[in-house]
């Protein structure tokens, strides 16, 4: 509940007594480091934003065997460097029947790329999980069932 005398109306010693002269230093610290984070946050997103990134699409799949899936993708990149691209396939239970690198000779524009991917089991899916140039795709793992051994 706030006083209802000013802190210019007490003498030094109610103010000092009532702790009316504090400068509220954790309120301020508070403030300092939440603009902090908040000029952190900008400075990454404009740092990630500005990164030039490699494009992929793919444009059509189809299942040509229970063994074997053809897909050709596209992708643009705009680095110099050569590029890796992940494909997967997986199953009905979302299962992976089929993992692949791929590696994108560095060019100019856009990139039509035909691959054959081996699988395990007829695919019911088939994507292009990502596309780096320079290193792996940070993507995630192949879930293959425990025991099983991708296809080559």
């Amino acid at each position: 509940m706030p006083s209802p005398y000013r802190a210019n109306q007490l003498s030094p010693q109610m103010r000092a007594r009532y702790g009316m002269d504090r400068s509220n230093w954790r309120t301020i610290s508070l403030v300092v480091i939440v603009i902090g984070l908040f000029l952190a946050a900008v400075a990454w997103a404009t740092f990630n934003l500005g990164r030039e990134s490699v494009q992929f699409r793919l444009l059509t799949w189809t299942v040509t065997s229970p063994e074997q899936v053809d897909l050709e993708f596209e992708v643009l990149n705009p680095s110099k460097d050569a590029a890796i691209c992940v494909i997967r396939a997986q199953d009905e239970k979302h299962i992976d029947v089929g993992y692949s690198q791929v590696q994108i000779p560095a060019s100019e524009g856009y990139v039509r790329v035909p691959y054959s991917l081996t699988t395990l089991a007829p695919a019911f899916a088939v994507e292009v999980l990502g596309c780096a140039s320079g290193a792996e795709p940070n993507v995630s793992p192949p879930n293959f069932p425990p025991g099983v051994a991708p296809p080559q």
